[in-house]
């Protein structure tokens, strides 16, 4: 649509020609002007045209309503703007930035479908991870009923202990279904977010967000290298350079405007005796009163652009904002992931202990359940601190306007 507006912008500045063709079915009553005198005696000298010769007397006959006539004319007519003060040449120039923030806002919606899709496709990841994880407390919740089975059994555990152990067992298993449930819809979100299908069937692979380039340094590097590569901003600076020139196109409504101008027409009431005329000539037009349109016209361009400034200086400080938060999210990801890991090998130590004492008779069914339920919370934990490290660095990206 912007490629298209800088060709209307563009054909004010070509020649124009314009063909007519008209037939008519006419009276021929004679029309008399104030001012006009037409003595009986007058003679049509040099006409040559069907029914009238050389040196006949004019006559003029009476109104009649019913008598009518072929009347066929035919006409090529031609301009050229020659100069207009720039009035067009500025309006093309503008058509043609606009176009070019029309472009930056094509990469803006590129950046934005990628957040998308990374964003979609970590979360997935994330869940099945999760998936994974609830899949493996119920795993461990069943070794353990079959242990306290055989621990009841030969009478070293109570009843309470067994009710206790398939009560976390069901309710594991609850969980793993939740889970795989949220898998599958997050799924259905990274279709939508990849414009694919729904039923699209596809295994995510491991693959990982590298780290982004300056992540661990200081923030105006980062802030700097944002504001020249964001979309955003190119195409805020596109529309206020257009803006201007629009301003500088609506000046030129107080100034003439030159053209070239030609006709070549040829009209008569008989096909094979039309009459030819032509002519060449300059045209100047200037519209010296319009009821103060120019003006009005030149204060609203004016307008415009003072928001497009502000709207420039907006977007210039939600860019280093954007940078600012994507870094800082990064920084906590990377904290979160040594805090989660760590937590995850007490957890794992603990439910290896929890464990060993309940085999052992000195720990109660309640610690173990307590131990396999901090186990589960840290692994849980350690996928949701990778996945937000992902997803981050992906914000990051999107930030500095790079893929």
């Amino acid at each position: 649509a912007a490629n298209g507006r800088v060709g209307e912008a563009r054909s004010g500045y070509l020649p124009q020609v314009t063909g007519t063709a008209t037939y008519e079915r006419t009276t021929a009553n004679y029309v008399f002007r104030p001012g006009v005198n037409i003595a009986p005696s007058n003679t049509m000298a040099g006409m040559g045209m069907r029914g009238m010769t050389t040196g006949t007397t004019l006559t003029v006959p009476p109104v009649s309503w019913g008598k009518t006539y072929d009347f066929w004319s035919f006409g090529v007519t031609g301009s050229q703007l020659i100069y207009d003060f720039n009035t067009t040449i500025n309006k093309m120039r503008s058509a043609a930035e606009s176009r070019d923030a029309a472009e930056s806002s094509e990469r803006v919606t590129v950046s934005q479908a990628l957040l998308g899709v990374r964003r979609a496709y970590f979360a997935a990841r994330g869940q099945r991870d999760l998936v994974l994880v609830a899949n493996e407390a119920v795993a461990t919740q069943k070794k353990h009923l079959d242990q306290i089975v055989a621990m009841v059994s030969a009478g070293m555990k109570s009843q309470i202990d067994l009710a206790t152990q398939r009560t976390q067992l069901a309710n594991s298993e609850v969980q793993a279904v939740v889970a795989g449930n949220q898998y599958a819809a997050d799924l259905a979100l990274l279709n939508q977010a990849m414009g694919t299908p729904g039923g699209t069937i596809f295994d995510l692979t491991d693959t990982e967000m590298p780290p982004v380039p300056g992540e661990d340094g200081d923030e105006r590097p980062l802030v700097e290298s944002a504001l020249k590569a964001r979309p955003e901003i190119a195409a805020a600076e596109k529309n206020r350079r257009a803006q201007e020139l629009t301003v500088r196109s609506e000046r030129g409504g107080y100034f003439p405007a030159l053209s070239g101008i030609a006709s070549l027409t040829a009209a008569g009431t008989h096909l094979d005796e039309l009459g030819p005329n032509w002519f060449v000539g300059a045209q100047a037009t200037w519209a010296l009163l319009a009821g103060g349109l120019t003006g009005a016209q030149i204060r609203e361009a004016k307008g415009t652009l003072a928001a497009l400034d502000a709207q420039a200086d907006a977007a210039k400080l939600q860019v280093e904002v954007d940078v600012v938060q994507g870094r800082l999210a990064v920084r906590a990801a990377k904290a979160s992931i040594g805090g989660a890991e760590e937590a995850l090998a007490n957890a794992r130590e603990q439910l290896r202990l929890a464990e060993a004492r309940y085999q052992t008779g000195q720990g109660s069914i309640i610690e173990l359940a307590d131990a396999q339920v901090a186990y589960t919370t840290a692994e849980a934990q350690e996928v949701s601190a990778r996945y937000s490290l992902a997803s981050a660095r992906a914000q990051l990206l999107t930030a500095l306007g790079t893929r």
